[in-house]
């Protein structure tokens, strides 16, 4: 009979073992899916600082008397470079599109501007 209440408390149908990793199956795709949002939550902010560095590359340009379209593209990551929008009013305004990592993001962009030389 020692031998019965052995197999029943190691694997039988009243045993908790394998309820973990249950668990852990059952919660793998939230974390999967915190994990992507905080890296796309990551590549914005990284476009929205890359958008202001360019915006600054821009700035430089008109002073110097140049196009701010073309040094702004210039000192963006080839990624960025695809929605680029540049304005010049009122300093340099620049737009990049932020890459999405989920699948149905919508296209977002940010902006940074820059109005060096206006002091």
């Amino acid at each position: 009979m020692d031998a019965d209440r052995e197999k029943a408390g190691s694997g039988g149908i009243g045993s908790r073992r394998g309820s973990v990793s249950l668990e852990l199956i059952g919660s793998l795709p939230i974390i999967l899916l915190a994990v992507l949002v905080a890296a796309q939550i990551a590549i914005a902010g990284a476009a929205l600082w890359s958008a202001g560095v360019a915006a600054r590359a821009g700035a430089r340009a008109v002073l110097t008397g140049n196009s701010p379209r073309g040094a702004a593209e210039h000192a963006l990551p080839s990624v960025l470079q695809g929605g680029l929008k540049v304005s010049q009013e009122d300093g340099v305004k620049v737009g990049v599109r932020v890459p999405g990592l989920l699948p149905g993001f919508p296209e977002t962009h940010v902006y940074g501007s820059s109005s060096l030389g206006d002091g």
